[in-house]
């Protein structure tokens, strides 16, 4: 008869909860240290001017200081609670005693295995002289019960190794006692079970599983619902969509953004010091804000988290000195947030194929960055450290003429510039092209790949970069191969090898920035996007030494299915810098299949036309479509004529 026993103790409980707790910590953590170990990239590569050497020695600051004062998340911690219960239950189950012991008499007895009967003998004797319940007294950590049931365990390991009974039962049975009842041990407290518990244990369950459980789901699943892939509120989407024409110009691409802030940003405690830069703001910029605040709230209400949001971006933008440090927290804060809210406006445009629109959020992300105001024609010298967003436009985009006239002139301000000019990321093209896989002509309805070649080129560079015209016939043999195989990959940059992050020259923005691009092909004719845009990055620095010193980009679409010629423009915009935008025309012909020679064409048909005897051939002819004749061999035809007149021979045979 099997006899229960519970675990009092919680021994066998700590077990499976300790196994739990691993297979949920374990993960979480590894990804909590990866995200960490990931926040700090290496910041000596960039822009050498001193405000922004000075703006990665904050952000370097920043990240040792949130290393030496870690805060403590409501995840970090779940993450530490968990795993100090993990050490306090091992520590307990190691240190627990275990009842269901192997029965040993050697073990009890202190001898070894291999004793004799006469070994055994004389150890029991030595061992009733010293444990008999007659000559140990009893003390305060052993009682008289105690003293009494060791003895006895002695004369049981005794008799089970002379007695013949005894020492059968401890063979067969493995006690002395004979056959023992089979103990099955529960991992669960007796409380537990015990009837007047039953109230208080259903109770408990009922909290769990009937209240708890759903609530983490239910939050689960409308928070989740609540956000867009691109990761904002709903509502935000839904006002973007309304914000946007497909003439949209600046101004109401600014307001879509202000008016996201509303449902994207929580504001802690009260603004000061917002109503002294509102004034600042007005004075600079008069009626041109107050029409920015009123497109921003129609109904003429900007005021709480509209208000908020825009005075600290507009003060960005005229780069207004915030003193209080908790409204400058709340501006970094918002700018860093900035680039998604834009990215998903971009998504939207794009969606709707509208160009313009497109254009303008690009551009804003450089605005943005640079702390300028949108909407402003910018010269490239106005971004440069100590021109303070001004400078002369009469003077031109030619930085290495603008760089040459500071220092002629001995003005102060010709390092700083000359530092920041020398970080600066121009985009240089290449070469640009469409190509089609395997064939020479673009025909109706193709795979088409835009493919464009780019490297960057300091403006203060006065060495030519090496084109693809000036390389020789077996560097050129050698790029078609890498291009060919570039274009039958799935990535769409090239790889590169060594690739290191590079800051940009972007002294105002609040952490780092990476310089970036986005290729977007469009027909400026119609204001409609032909491909949606690709944000490309890590563009290398020309070299005049190297052979291939550029990257290449694709971006991959449908031709139009009617043959002509299209005339389009390729656009890349900078997300860092003002006015670095490149404008390219290019043209795609498209062929009708019968330009292609006769191998091609037969080469086409072969792989669209199936053979006549196939399943696929004879739905097709039955559907009146064109199939591929099989020809019968001249073999199979002699054979045949063969077999033909041998039969007739053998007829005559017969007759």
């Amino acid at each position: 008869m099997a006899n229960y026993h519970y675990d009092e103790a919680g021994n066998m409980a700590a077990y499976f909860v300790i196994s739990v707790l691993v297979i949920i910590l374990l993960p979480v953590t590894l990804s909590s240290l990866a995200s960490v170990s990931s926040k700090r990239p290496e910041l000596d590569n960039g822009c050498q001017c001193t405000p922004c050497i000075q703006r990665r020695a904050d952000v370097r600051k920043h990240q040792r200081g949130s290393l030496l004062r870690p805060k403590f998340t409501p995840k970090a911690l779940l993450i530490t609670v968990g795993w100090a219960a993990v050490v306090f239950l091992s520590f307990k189950a190691a240190h627990a005693e275990i009842e269901n012991k192997v029965y040993n008499p050697f073990e009890i007895l202190a001898i070894g295995t291999g004793a004799t009967e006469k070994e055994i003998k004389s150890r029991f004797k030595e061992l009733s002289r010293i444990y008999h319940p007659d000559k140990v007294k009893a003390t305060i950590n052993e009682t008289v019960e105690d003293i009494a049931n060791r003895f006895v365990d002695i004369t049981k390991a005794y008799k089970s190794l002379t007695d013949e009974t005894i020492r059968r039962n401890w063979e067969l049975f493995g006690h002395p006692d004979g056959r023992q009842e089979v103990s099955m041990g529960i991992a669960l407290p007796k409380w537990v079970i015990e009837g007047k518990n039953n109230i208080w244990v259903l109770g408990v369950y009922g909290i769990l599983f009937g209240g708890a459980l759903p609530t983490l789901v239910g939050r689960w699943w409308f928070g989740n619902r609540q956000k867009t892939k691109d990761g904002i509120h709903a509502k935000t989407a839904a006002a973007f969509f309304k914000a946007l024409t497909d003439n949209s110009g600046m101004k109401e691409v600014i307001s879509a953004l202000g008016q996201a802030y509303r449902w994207e940003t929580t504001w802690a405690g009260t603004a000061v010091g917002l109503e002294e830069l509102e004034k600042q703001i007005d004075e600079k910029m008069g009626d041109q804000w107050r029409e920015v605040k009123d497109l921003v709230a129609p109904d003429g209400k900007c005021e709480g988290t509209k208000q908020r949001a825009l005075v600290l971006l507009y003060a960005h933008f005229l780069r207004l000195k915030i003193n209080d440090e908790a409204l400058k927290q709340e501006q970094a804060k918002l700018l860093l947030q900035s680039p998604m809210l834009l990215n998903a406006l971009l998504g939207i445009s794009a969606a709707r194929s509208w160009l313009i629109p497109t254009l303008m959020v690009m551009r804003l992300h450089a605005y943005v960055t640079q702390a300028l105001l949108p909407g402003k024609t910018v010269a490239p010298q106005a971004q440069l450290p100590g021109f303070d967003g001004d400078a002369d436009e009469s003077e031109g985009k030619d930085l290495a003429s603008f760089i040459s006239r500071l220092e002629d002139n001995g003005d102060i301000r010709k390092t700083e510039a000359r530092k920041a000019v020398e970080g600066w990321s121009r985009l240089d093209v290449v070469d640009m092209s469409f190509k089609v896989i395997g064939e020479r002509l673009v025909t109706p309805s193709s795979i088409v790949f835009l493919l464009v070649k780019l490297r960057l080129r300091q403006p203060l560079q006065t060495d030519s970069p090496s084109s693809v015209s000036e390389k020789s016939a077996k560097a050129i043999r050698e790029d078609r191969e890498k291009d060919d195989k570039f274009l039958n990959n799935r990535k769409d940059a090239e790889d590169i090898e060594g690739a290191t992050p590079v800051w940009a020259h972007a002294p105002h923005w609040p952490g780092l920035r990476k310089p970036g691009w986005w290729l977007v092909l469009a027909d400026d004719k119609s204001n409609r996007i032909v491909v949606p845009p690709m944000k490309i990055s890590d563009v290398p620095a020309s070299s005049p030494g190297k052979e291939r010193d550029y990257r290449s980009y694709k971006l991959q679409f449908q031709a139009p299915p009617n043959v002509g010629l299209f005339t389009w423009k390729v656009y890349l915009v900078s997300d860092t810098l003002v006015g670095e935008e490149l404008c390219r025309d290019i043209s795609l012909k498209i062929d009708d299949i019968s330009a292609l020679n006769a191998e091609e064409q037969t080469a086409e048909d072969e792989i669209s036309d199936p053979e006549e005897d196939t399943l696929a051939g004879q739905m097709a002819a039955m559907r009146g479509g064109t199939v591929k004749r099989t020809a019968a061999p001249e073999d199979s035809e002699d054979e045949s004529s063969t077999d033909e007149e041998q039969h007739g021979d053998d007829s005559s045979d017969s007759d």
